[in-house]
């Protein structure tokens, strides 16, 4: 097997490591943060200091971080894989960033006789902890061949889109339907109680008809209860709609619903919830 280098051991990477470990990986780490390793309950094959020296001890390198610039950083940096990187080597980048970053970085890592994927995922930490996320992953199908037995220790789900960037917007059509999911169930739930008539009532009936949906199961519950401990945090769903509006604006086309959604968790930023869950967007839309 394979030895993998992982970077990002945080909500989602600590129970992605934790999976790798216990489908027999040997599993390096690298993390800003100690107690990130610390907070393993697996033992890691090898805690590096840096991506670059990971990158130089393992065949396959995956990367679960924040936002474009901490890909870039781990990836391509001073002290990033790209320069300790083994011919051969596979990267798989597990977090949703820019797909036109994604682009030129994958030029990067074939110029220096290495591959990579991007391969963002869906299901949040439950999906991460439970082996089940969706996978979405772009690049070349040899390569989507190769990292398929690692994914499948991650996800069950697991889809090869495209060429490289295709796994990124894959992620961000998700990340629109997603969002204005909940702001569909957030206003459906206001003409409820502006009617006078029991949203929850209301949730029960639509679960079981053609309005069904996970969001409204699962999200619907969050906002009639007003619990939005963060499953995935406003910041996060915010930075995706983000990348989803840039991605937009390169191929010069309006999302008027993404915008719309968009604005709405801007608000939720600018009122201090951005650690709440992204449901929480039903305390803007008026129902929450």
């Amino acid at each position: 097997m394979h030895t993998i280098g992982f970077i990002g051991i945080g909500i989602m990477g600590k129970p992605m490591v934790e999976n790798l470990l216990k489908s027999g990986y040997s599993v390096n780490v690298y993390a800003r943060r100690q107690a990130s390793i610390d907070a393993l309950e697996n033992t890691p094959n090898q805690v590096f200091n840096s991506p670059q020296a990971l990158a130089s001890a393992s065949q396959i390198i995956i990367s679960c971080v924040a936002d474009t610039s901490d890909v870039e950083q781990v990836l391509i940096g001073d002290e990033g894989v790209l320069n300790g990187i083994q011919a051969g080597s596979l990267v798989i980048d597990m977090s949703t960033i820019s797909p036109q970053a994604t682009r030129a970085m994958a030029q990067q890592f074939a110029a220096a006789e290495a591959s990579m994927l991007d391969a963002p995922v869906s299901g949040g930490e439950i999906g991460a902890i439970n082996a089940n996320l969706s996978i979405m992953v772009g690049g070349q199908s040899d390569d989507f061949q190769r990292a398929l037995p690692v994914l499948q220790c991650l996800g069950e789900n697991i889809t090869h889109i495209g060429d490289h960037g295709a796994g990124q917007v894959a992620k961000a059509c998700n990340q629109i339907l997603v969002a204005q999911t909940m702001n569909a169930v957030a206003e459906a739930f206001l003409l409820a109680q502006s009617a006078a008539v029991d949203a929850s009532k209301v949730r029960a009936a639509l679960l079981g008809g053609f309005a069904y949906s996970k969001i409204l199961e699962v999200h619907g519950q969050r906002m009639l209860t007003g619990d939005y401990q963060p499953g995935f945090k406003t910041a996060l769903h915010a930075k995706d709609l983000r990348i989803a509006a840039e991605t937009a604006s390169t191929h010069n086309i309006e999302l008027a619903g993404a915008d719309l959604v968009r604005a709405h968790m801007q608000a939720l930023l600018a009122n201090g919830d951005g650690e709440l869950d992204s449901s929480a967007i039903a305390k803007i839309v008026g129902s929450g």
